[in-house]
């Protein structure tokens, strides 16, 4: 393996668990915000979505 291709397979993977990081927060905000409304519209009388 050359030097080019290793450096470019630890940019990849660096990239790659760069973009999983931001999808996972992504989704953890999005289970908070739709738990805190679960949690809160009955409360507030705000209508359901569905």
């Amino acid at each position: 393996m050359s030097l080019a291709a290793i450096i470019l397979l630890v940019v990849g993977v660096w990239l790659a668990i760069k973009v999983v990081d931001a999808l996972l927060k992504l989704a953890f905000w999005g289970v908070a915000l739709v738990g805190a409304y679960w949690f809160l519209a009955p409360l507030m009388d705000w209508p359901w979505p569905f």
